[in-house]
């Protein structure tokens, strides 16, 4: 398959809206060539929509897609019905049948038809599917029996069969444990043809030739993976930053030379009409330079003023260069938990399946831990969670939570009541507070002036994931044990340096199950724990003084 030279993809005027009018892009003009390209923006962008423009599934509202070539296409949740064998999503029953039927003796012209020249459509799926990590996945299998993660893997298997020459993949790496990950990256490395991902991982978007950030007004693009993307951005804020402290210093000098314009023209105001009182100038003179003193003030009044609009619409200029990624600045010495302090206690946890093995899961948290839980996927990571929390109850073994905050996030981010204003929401997690403590709070979430106001439901993905966090570590009692699942799934690059940010102002326990190998590296994790089905783990208690600390209270 050869990469073409031409674009492969290109968007002309594009705009798209949806039923009740809200716009997701409009007259955008993009090209995309060959190689691998990266489709980065903040979440509500409309990445995904683009993608689903560009694939056929939706239609625009205006403008025109031009492709260079056959597409295939890997929406982020992959609508496969459970009782489909995997032959027939990979696209090969057809053929397979005819196969066998040949070799029961059936000579039927119809089966070398439909087989043409794919007399190993076996082996090579075979193979296909041993590439990904999927080699105990049986042919005649059914989807319905795969974990969410091998469900994606066998989905790009099939597009992978299908050798298109423009390959779209959406938040291909969601749901996947780190080694299907792995197969992943490799897979999307050696890919020869046009292929464009929406990704969230940094690995990824450190492995394509060009990044393309899809901002309000248009498209830009860069040559380089996401890091030299990045370093060029910090760059670009540090210039914009400078230009804004340079506007506002000339804003300072035109108000303080406007101020001592004024100054002068009130004396010399004030110089004529004592003249002109003490009787020593004619009236009709003493008009006249009155006459001239109020034109030459107007003038020069009205100089100082254009000036400082000028330097007040360079300032604003300024301002509008530097990116929106705002940073979240908090401090929650409130959730501070004494190193030591025994935190979480889980002695033989089991499942009715017996998923973590004979002898269930034995886990001791104490003091500020940071802990990973890591696994293939199946190993029972979320389900692991739900069981921490009292949101499943276990077969076997027990839990014991010994402090008060536990604040549980899970995947789908849906602990908020979408009728309900940001503020509401919030209160309801810390019943106690004023309204202008509730406020405060959410300001250091950057939900300012009347933001607080806005209802849930309208929120884009980032606001609600920061309203999220503004209710979880807001809340009262303050978290002392923080349990997150998978937190970094379908968020933005700006919403995880904001999670970041959150957590390394945390001060408590934390529980996390991520894949998100950087993000993991960004929160600063002191153990990490891999768990494997029909095994589970059993690990030692953490170094400490244990009879000590233990009493210790939590302040």
């Amino acid at each position: 398959m050869s990469i073409p030279t031409a674009p492969a993809i290109v968007c002309s005027a594009l705009s798209f809206a949806w039923p009740d009018g809200t716009p997701v892009c409009t007259d955008l003009d993009l090209s995309i060539g060959g190689g691998r390209t990266g489709l980065v923006g903040v979440n509500g962008a409309g990445k995904s929509t683009l993608l689903k423009l560009i694939a056929g599934e939706l239609r625009p509202t205006a403008g025109t897609i031009g492709l260079a070539g056959d597409l295939g296409y890997l929406p982020q949740h992959l609508p496969l019905d459970a009782d489909r064998r995997v032959d027939d999503v990979l696209g090969i029953a057809d053929t397979r049948a005819a196969l066998h039927a040949i070799e029961a003796g059936d000579a039927d012209v119809r089966h070398f038809d439909t087989i043409g020249d794919d007399w190993d459509v076996e082996e090579r799926a075979r193979a296909q599917l041993d590439r990904l990590g999927l080699p105990h996945v049986d042919l005649d299998r059914t989807v319905g029996t795969l974990s969410g993660g091998e469900s994606v893997l066998l989905g790009l298997a099939a597009l992978l069969l299908r050798r298109p020459e423009i390959l779209l993949l959406d938040e291909p790496t969601n749901n996947l444990d780190a080694s299907a990950r792995e197969r992943l990256y490799d897979a999307v490395s050696r890919y020869p043809g046009v292929l464009v991902a929406v990704s969230h991982d940094r690995v990824l978007l450190d492995l394509v030739d060009r990044i393309v950030e899809l901002l309000p007004d248009r498209a830009r693009t860069h040559s380089g993976n996401l890091s030299s993307y990045l370093d060029i951005l910090e760059q670009e804020r540090e210039t914009a930053e400078r230009l804004v402290r340079v506007a506002q210093t000339d804003v300072r000098k035109q108000k303080r030379e406007l101020a001592e314009a004024q100054i002068r023209l009130a004396r010399r105001q004030r110089t004529g009409r004592k003249a002109q009182l003490e009787g020593g100038l004619p009236k009709i003179v003493a008009g006249n330079l009155k006459r001239g003193a109020e034109v030459s003030a107007g003038k020069l009044r009205g100089t100082h003023e254009g000036r400082l609009d000028d330097a007040k619409s360079r300032l604003s200029e300024a301002r509008d260069a530097v990116r929106e990624d705002k940073e979240i600045r908090i401090e929650l010495p409130e959730t501070e938990v004494p190193a030591g302090r025994t935190v979480l206690t889980v002695e033989g946890l089991n499942t009715a399946d017996a998923l973590y093995g004979p002898h269930g899961v034995d886990l001791i948290v104490r003091g500020p831990e940071r802990i990973a839980l890591v696994g293939d996927n199946g190993s029972g990571k979320t389900t692991l969670l739900r069981l921490l929390t009292g949101a499943e109850q276990p077969a076997e073994g027990t839990v014991r939570i010994n402090v008060e905050g536990v604040r549980h996030l899970p995947q789908r981010l849906d602990i908020l009541d979408d009728d309900a204003t940001v503020l509401a929401n919030v209160r309801r997690f810390a019943p106690e507070a004023t309204d202008a403590e509730l406020r405060g709070r959410l300001a250091r979430f950057l939900f300012r002036g009347n933001r607080p106001e806005q209802r849930v439901g309208t929120l884009s993905g980032g606001e609600r994931f920061r309203a999220v966090l503004a209710a979880l570590l807001s809340a009262d009692p303050p978290p002392h044990l923080l349990i997150l699942d998978e937190p970094t799934n379908n968020l933005d690059l700006a919403s995880v340096r904001q999670l970041e940010q959150a957590l390394n102002a945390y001060r408590g326990a934390l529980v996390v199950v991520s894949h998100d190998r950087p993000f993991l590296d960004g929160i600063g994790i002191t153990r990490e724990l891999t768990l494997r089905r029909g095994e589970g783990f059993a690990v030692p208690a953490p170094q400490g003084d244990a009879e000590t600390a233990e009493d210790a209270p939590v302040e």
